[in-house]
């Protein structure tokens, strides 16, 4: 508090941001202030603390500020800085992954119509966002039973002389060989864009009265079709559990709390149709209620992505109107949060309510089953106490070609998605030798964590290590382990049973002979899933390296040749082949390439001839 103290003094009466810092530069609390001097000041009064802020302030050792031009900058710098360093006294949105968009693709002579992650292109349009790949996956997939636009890519599209699968099964109109005019096409792209954009209802009863025209004049086959597309827009709308047609843009946000826990389900409704749903549970102090947590939740969302014109929140937020001038700032426009009492918008809340209910109530059960499995774990290995914290290793190459190392986490919370690492093997001659890929793998691992915290006294040290493999790798492991001083780590080494069956695996630990575990037993099947989770996360790691690297261009070797130029020589002549035998005036043809970029084209092809 003398530290703190001494900071009041000099600080300003002026908005602005504060972070916290430990002793080893850790930060601990990011926070924004009306009044820096007056928010400070408040951490020098014990009494006044709640028990969490009095261990924050006993940690601190030093303190940065940001001097803001107003409360809704500095709220937004804080979101900002929060994210970024993730403090541990801080309410943290764990899971912050980019949401999918559906895209009309405008920039090219023929829309596409596909799925869409990151930036956007301000020449297509993009509709959403939806609340996960199965939300998009699940409209995509009917959209293109309705809408037989294309949707593949423009390397595909330009090398079609015939029609592909799609075709034939009615999913696109293979406009790639001609088979649909101009016209036709854009008048299927304007309907999609109708029925995402909320026209619905017109596009169905002009689909209805087409297709009752085909059944009058005996076109029965075009009639089917017709029956086929409205179907597929039925289906669509069937799995909107929630929907406001009154309300053209939208996000729900609906808190429960239990068990010291808190559950914000966000609901995404845009031209009245609900895009889906995700749970979230934030890390908070168990002392924060509900609209607490809800009102930093909100902030963190929005951070990097816009927010909608409305906010619909089952409980109010705290400083409700300085939220809402931080998001129109960051948004362009005006944002109105609400928390409505009655009508049907009430109605949608409180389903939303029932769903974060039952959310938290699975995830409690489910930790609680997994505190269970933990503590098995811990008799089965001879553990102190249940492992908070399992790492296991997997490696995946087919002939030593694009060998991959990987690591998945494991908790009492179940998977640890974002701590999963993979590793690109660097030494020289391990490629296909998996004791060498295990060693260096794990030296890289355990290498770099003793660098980073050589006191281990943080939260990223493992209590249990798993290795895919027998004797011969956990001796390997252990190696490297006590080389580096950590042969305190449990390591456990897990081998498939004979034939490669599951349920029959044996484990070897150091000074143990082999055991095998009963087959029914439940700590058997967890360390089975523990195992196979590592095994997809290394093959699907290898198969996303492979794959980069048999899409490399020769392209990629000629000097100033970017990504976008390579993609638009890619997509004016199909292939790197065809840009090697081209003219210079060819090649000059092609949108962003000047004569002195196509000469060096050229030349490189030619060795300068």
């Amino acid at each position: 508090m003398r530290i703190i103290g001494d900071f009041v003094h000099t600080l300003p009466r002026k908005p602005g941001v504060y972070r916290m810092i430990a002793a080893d530069g850790e930060v601990l609390y990011v926070g924004k202030a009306r009044s820096l001097r007056s928010r400070v000041a408040a951490y020098t009064q014990p009494t006044r603390l709640a028990t969490r802020l009095i261990r924050m302030v006993s940690a601190t050792r030093t303190m940065e500020f940001s001097v803001t031009g107003s409360e809704a900058e500095a709220l937004l710098l804080e979101n900002n800085l929060i994210k970024r360093f993730r403090p541990r006294f801080n309410v943290l949105l764990r899971d912050d992954k980019s949401f999918p968009y559906i895209v009309i693709r405008r920039d090219t002579e023929w829309p596409q119509l596909a799925k869409h992650r990151g930036a956007r292109d301000p020449a297509n349009e993009y509709f959403g966002p939806f609340a996960s790949a199965t939300a998009v996956n699940r409209t995509l997939y009917a959209l293109q039973r309705a809408f037989p636009l294309r949707s593949c890519s423009d390397g595909v599209f330009v090398t079609r002389t015939r029609p592909c699968l799609q075709y034939q099964i009615k999913r696109c109109t293979a406009p790639c060989v001609g088979r649909i005019e101009m016209r036709e096409y854009g008048a299927l792209v304007g309907e999609v864009r109708d029925f995402l954009g909320g026209r619905n209802r017109e596009v169905q009863q002009a689909l209805s009265e087409r297709m009752d025209e085909a059944a009058t004049s005996l076109e029965f086959e075009q009639a089917a079709v017709l029956r086929d597309r409205i179907r597929a827009l039925t289906h669509i709308q069937s799995h909107q559990a929630i929907a406001l047609p009154s309300i053209d843009e939208a996000d729900i946000f609906a808190a429960h709390a239990e068990g010291g826990q808190v559950c914000i389900q966000v609901f995404f409704l845009r031209a009245g149709q609900n895009l889906g749903n995700r749970a979230y549970f934030p890390s908070h102090g168990r002392e924060l209620d509900p609209p607490a947590v809800l009102t930093a939740f909100i902030g963190q969302f929005y951070d990097a992505r816009p927010a909608p014109k409305l906010i619909l929140t089952s409980h109010d937020v705290d400083e409700r109107e300085l939220v809402e001038s931080a998001l129109a700032i960051s948004a362009g426009h005006k944002v109105e949060i609400r928390t409505p009492k009655r009508g049907d918008q009430k109605d949608a809340l409180d389903q939303a309510v029932n769903n974060a209910r039952e959310a938290l109530a699975r995830r409690l059960a489910e930790r609680g089953t997994q505190r269970t499995l933990l503590e098995g774990l811990a008799r089965v290995f001879g553990l102190d106490a249940s492992p908070e914290r399992i790492e296991i290793y997997d490696n995946s190459h087919i002939q030593g070609s694009a060998p991959i190392g990987a690591m998945v986490v494991a908790g009492p919370d179940g998977f640890i998605k974002n701590s999963y690492r993979k590793f690109n093997i660097k030494t020289e001659g391990a490629a296909g030798d998996d004791l060498a890929m295990m060693r260096e793998v794990l030296t890289r691992r355990f290498g770099r964590a003793l660098k980073e915290n050589p006191e281990r006294d943080e939260e990223h040290w493992p209590d249990l290590v798993l290795i895919d493999g027998g004797e011969t790798q956990l001796e390997v492991a252990r190696q490297v382990l006590t080389e580096l001083g950590l042969e305190d780590i449990a390591t456990v080494g897990v081998a498939k049973g004979p034939d490669r069956d599951a349920g029959r695996e044996r484990f070897f630990m150091p000074g143990r002979a082999p055991f095998t575990l009963e087959p029914r037993d439940p700590v058997m099947y967890f360390l089975q899933r523990l195992r196979d989770e590592a095994h997809r996360f290394a093959i699907g790691t290898h198969r996303t390296r492979r794959s980069n690297e048999l899409m490399r261009s020769a392209l990629d070797e000629v000097p100033g040749i970017g990504a976008g130029r390579k993609r638009a020589l890619l997509h004016h002549f199909g292939s790197a082949r065809a840009v090697a035998v081209a003219t210079i005036e060819d090649i000059k043809a092609v949108p962003g390439i000047s004569g002195a970029i196509a000469r060096k084209i050229h030349d490189h092809f030619r060795g300068g001839r």
